[in-house]
């Protein structure tokens, strides 16, 4: 399974020069943890609500400080081709738990933690639908022998 098949799309994205309000609204209205900050669909950082929070914020940094001054520059990437183990290696080798999604070096997504969280909910309910129907369909008690005759 290829990544752009699990990853969320499109993703938020700002430009390097918006101010910090604007980026925790648009977090706030769009209901995720993270941006990516984006100039010509290049991507030139990643800033998270915590980057807000410690180096925003908590580093005495005015509401209407750009962006770019509290982002992560270092970025670890994925590209939508790659196989989602390809992603997984990733998480665990960086530690991050966002990861933008690239496609010929323009950004396209954005990966996250509970993005594959919901793919293994997802094929867990698919593997477990059929075994659980199995289930309500037998009675209860011990599998009946063949030829053995029903207890009253």
């Amino acid at each position: 399974m290829n990544v752009s098949e699990v990853m969320t799309a499109p993703p938020v994205c700002v430009a390097p020069n918006v101010t910090l309000v604007e980026v925790a609204r648009q977090m706030a209205e769009s209901a995720v943890g993270s941006v990516l900050v984006v100039e010509d669909g290049a991507l030139h950082g990643i800033v998270t609500d915590r980057d807000l929070a410690v180096r925003g914020m908590g580093g005495g940094l005015d509401a209407r400080a750009r962006v770019d001054a509290v982002m992560s520059a270092r970025v670890v990437t994925v590209e939508a081709v790659e196989d989602v183990g390809a992603a997984y290696r990733a998480f665990r080798r960086t530690g991050v738990r966002r990861l933008p999604v690239l496609d010929a070096g323009r950004v396209v997504g954005v990966l996250t933690i509970d993005d594959l969280f919901l793919d293994l909910f997802r094929r867990f309910a698919d593997l477990l639908g059929p075994v659980a129907w199995s289930v309500l369909q037998e009675p209860p008690g011990p599998p009946q022998e063949a030829g053995a005759p029903d207890e009253p």
